[in-house]
């Protein structure tokens, strides 16, 4: 294989970020908007599967940064169902999540642009869905795992961190944008094994929550610093022309709205929802833009984006 599928990467992506378009809304109570939204989500994440199981009958070693997106999407679609009350069909997908996970988990990432961020972002893809499922379920140990894939996910964007090359902030296509997504997704899975506790499982003893939500609203901080940080450098250095990887920046800016909202409702602090609200309708048009971006885009005939990164050369 030469290398990644662009079809790949492009749907699993879009069904990335509109999976967690889904969650975000209802996380904001807006329900049937939430329910539309899976739909297409759930449509690209068929067609991303269709893509992967075909290119990958060579190896997985090529298709590492589009089959790792589209894992954390699998947990996302999960957590999305299981809000719904569709728990089986959640927990099927923690199930594949976990073992497409433990795949990929070891195989080496390309280069060092925003991709070396998918390891913590599917890791803590899987915290979420498990915190979400241990409080439908009233399942300790499944609150535990997650939060050991939490603690791991932080592990991880350690050292994604290091790898990551500073100057794809000026030259990135987007996918820069994963050091703030993954701060994020990160607090927001810290955010739901808080509210996963409660009387019934009694899930952390007074010291282990306080080092859990000061863990939480200091990843929130980082990631808010982080997003205003990379929006301005967008100021400074605009990218004109699409590209798939501006995906990874709807899926940033969605889920840190996703996250505070979640923050929000696990430390009650009213402000903050309203906050997050305002953040997410924000997310939500960046990502109808990006998906008329794509459209025109397509219709335009512009030629596909080069995978390879350009701190390669």
């Amino acid at each position: 294989m030469s290398g990644p599928s662009p079809f790949a990467t492009w749907w699993s992506t879009y069904a990335l970020a509109t999976g967690v378009v889904s969650v975000g809304l209802d996380s904001a109570g807006y329900d049937v908007l939430s329910r539309t939204a899976l739909v297409p989500a759930c449509a690209a994440w068929l067609a991303a599967a269709a893509g992967l199981v075909q290119r990958a009958r060579g190896g997985w070693r090529t298709e590492t940064p589009a089959a790792l997106t589209a894992v954390t999407a699998t947990a996302v679609l999960g957590t999305g169902f299981s809000v719904a009350g569709r728990q089986p069909l959640a927990e099927a997908l923690l199930a594949l999540a976990m073992l497409l996970w433990a795949l990929l988990l070891t195989a080496e990432a390309e280069g060092r642009r925003g991709t070396v961020f998918l390891r913590c972002v599917a890791t803590q893809g899987l915290a979420v869905l498990g915190a979400t499922l241990a409080a439908a379920d009233t399942a300790a140990w499944l609150a535990h795992a997650a939060l050991v894939l939490f603690w791991l996910g932080l592990a991880l964007y350690g050292f994604a961190l290091f790898r990551f090359q500073p100057r794809q902030v000026e030259e990135g296509r987007g996918d820069h944008w994963l050091a703030a997504g993954a701060l994020a997704v990160s607090a927001l899975a810290g955010a739901e094994l808080l509210s996963a506790d409660s009387a019934r499982l009694y899930l952390w003893n007074e010291e282990n929550a306080d080092v859990l939500r000061t863990t939480t609203v200091t990843l929130l901080v980082l990631a808010l610093i982080a997003c205003v940080a990379l929006l301005l450098a967008e100021l400074f250095w605009p990218r004109h022309h699409y590209d798939v990887r501006r995906w990874a920046t709807v899926f940033a800016a969605v889920v840190t709205a996703t996250a505070a909202l979640a923050v929000a409702a696990a430390l009650d602090v009213p402000w903050l929802d309203t906050a997050g609200e305002v953040l997410l309708w924000i997310a939500v048009a960046a990502w109808l833009g990006c998906t008329a971006w794509a459209i025109t885009s397509a219709r335009a005939g512009t030629p596909r984006s080069r995978v390879r990164s350009r701190a390669r050369r």
